[in-house]
C-alpha cells in the first residue's frame, strides 16, 4: 500500500519531495526549488497513518528513511543538504530544462 503511494507521488510530478513539514531540511530542500520558481509536489507525511511504512519503503529506495527525499524525474536525488549544493552550483537548474 505505501510503497504504490510513493511510486505513484513519484509519477505526478517532476519534481517529488518527501517531507515533514516542520523540519528545517525539508524547509531547506523546498526553498532552492521555489528559488528558481519551479513547481514541485511536497508529500508532507507527518500526519498521515502510514507516515512509518512510507519511511520504510524510502529507505528501500534510496537507503535512509529520514527526510526530505527528493525525487527529480522519478530519479532519487538526496536530501536537504544535497539539493542546496545543487542549487549553489547550478545544477539543479539544468537537471530541470
Amino acid at each position: 500500500m505505501a510503497q504504490q503511494f510513493v511510486k505513484d507521488s513519484i509519477s505526478k510530478k517532476r519534481v517529488v519531495i518527501f517531507s515533514k513539514s516542520y523540519c528545517p531540511y525539508c524547509v531547506m530542500a523546498k526553498e532552492q526549488f521555489k528559488k528558481i520558481n519551479f513547481d514541485f509536489l511536497a508529500v508532507e507525511i507527518e500526519d498521515r497513518p502510514d507516515c512509518q511504512e512510507i519511511q520504510d519503503v524510502l529507505n528501500e529506495m534510496t537507503g535512509a528513511r529520514s527526510v526530505p527525499r527528493v525525487f527529480i524525474d522519478g530519479k532519487f536525488v538526496g536530501g536537504g543538504t544535497d539539493v542546496k549544493k545543487l542549487y549553489e552550483t547550478g545544477q539543479l537548474a539544468k537537471m530541470l530544462k
